[in-house]
């Protein structure tokens, strides 16, 4: 009884914190105010005051967490109302999803080399810009440790979702096709998430680049994971 309480309790406050947080993204619109960001944060301040653990979270967290399944695949949709307009950019889009993957992976090998880090670090890292779920079974393939690429992945999302329109704009990237490849390719869901804002043509091509980059990076990155260990 009183662990499903606790579960009640931490899923209202999650949602809640979640709402909270959206509403003020919407009346500032300030990029470190991203929802899924400062949510975050909110709860590990609380977990922390509180003397929490992230097991005794999950009791209820777990319920939250089940819902990112149906979540990625409610991003069908938009692909779907879009379907004519994607299979009359397959080139641009499957070109510039491969582009995206191999410039993402070896730039982490190249700098990570550089900087000495640990090998079974490097092979964790190297999956940071697929969808978790992928991204997780990729690392483990390859030797890394998988809970050490949530937490890249997560960096991934972050900042390709805050970093992310200024570097477009800077870089005077105004098309909504490029806008959504560049989200999709390199911060998954969040990207993806973020792309929203930018209309339903740019969601969905950041939907379909997330697909193909997780399909494409799971091939791609043995190739690549063994081309830096020769």
């Amino acid at each position: 009884m009183q662990q499903t309480l606790f579960a009640i309790i931490v899923i209202l406050l999650t949602i809640t914190a979640y709402i909270l947080m959206t509403r003020l993204y919407v009346r500032f619109s300030f990029p470190l105010l991203l929802p899924v960001l400062t949510t975050t944060i909110i709860l590990i301040v609380l977990l922390s005051i509180f003397h929490i653990s992230y097991s005794s979270y999950m009791i209820g967290g777990q319920w939250i967490h089940s819902l990112l399944g149906p979540a990625v695949v409610a991003l069908a949709y938009p692909l779907y109302k879009q379907r004519h307009i994607v299979v009359s950019y397959w080139f641009p889009i499957i070109s510039g999803v491969f582009v995206g993957l191999i410039t993402g992976m070896t730039s982490v090998l190249l700098f990570a080399r550089v900087l000495g880090i640990d090998q079974t670090l490097i092979l964790s890292m190297l999956p940071k810009s697929l969808t978790t779920p992928v991204a997780l079974q990729v690392s483990e393939v390859l030797g890394g440790i998988p809970p050490m690429t949530t937490v890249f992945v997560m960096i991934a999302g972050f900042t390709g979702a805050i970093l992310g329109p200024a570097f477009m704009k800077r870089l005077r990237i105004n098309s909504s096709l490029g806008k959504g490849i560049a989200f999709g390719s390199a911060s998954h869901a969040l990207g993806t998430a973020k792309s929203a804002e930018y209309g339903e043509f740019t969601l969905s091509m950041s939907s379909v680049s997330m697909t193909l980059s997780a399909i494409l990076g799971s091939i791609i990155g043995p190739i690549v994971a063994w081309m830096f260990t020769i």
